[in-house]
């Protein structure tokens, strides 16, 4: 099963519920967030935090027979940035991380060349850039969306998605 699958991310939802569960209701932690297999905790108290590392690490050991990555799994202060879902988060803003704007344009070069070769349709860029676009505007990057919007109208100046057209119409 592909990594990223809905079916994967269901079941990793599914399995992981016992730990959802195991962090709520045991160890009463109030400030804990997962989206699938990433989780973080907040708390004022570095030592708590130590507490519930080890602790979670042994019910997953022990239960689910898993292991926390060891480099991924840090006691952050808040002040410095916390990586979540392909974000830096800080206490008042959140940022995409480099690499993920290092990918988008990756992706965006790749689907102008295949564009150029007509091995590509241009509903399948735009299906691609709404969603990614959708996903960036969790974070500050009012500016990068739109410099971004601007490169691919730029690019395809005469081009419209089906989806477009069919709003068009059913607004008309």
């Amino acid at each position: 099963m592909p990594l990223g699958n809905l079916t994967s991310q269901f079941f990793a939802n599914v399995y992981l519920n016992e730990l959802d569960q195991f962090v709520k209701h045991i160890l009463k932690v109030k400030h804990y967030i997962r989206y699938v297999d990433d989780f973080v905790i907040l708390h004022h108290n570095k030592e708590e935090l130590e507490f519930y590392k080890e602790k979670i690490n042994e019910f997953l050991k022990n239960q689910l027979l898993l292991r926390v990555h060891p480099q991924k799994c840090t006691i952050t202060p808040l002040e410095q940035n916390v990586n979540f879902l392909g974000f830096r988060i800080f206490p008042h803003h959140r940022l995409l991380r480099k690499s993920n704007l290092r990918k988008i344009k990756r992706k965006l070069n790749r689907f102008k060349f295949l564009y150029s070769k007509n091995t590509i349709h241009y509903d399948t860029i735009y299906e691609c850039f709404q969603g990614w676009m959708a996903y960036a505007s969790n974070g500050n990057t009012y500016n990068l969306r739109r410099k971004i919007s601007k490169e691919i109208e730029d690019y395809f100046p005469n081009e419209i998605a089906t989806a477009e057209l069919n709003r068009l119409e059913k607004h008309n």
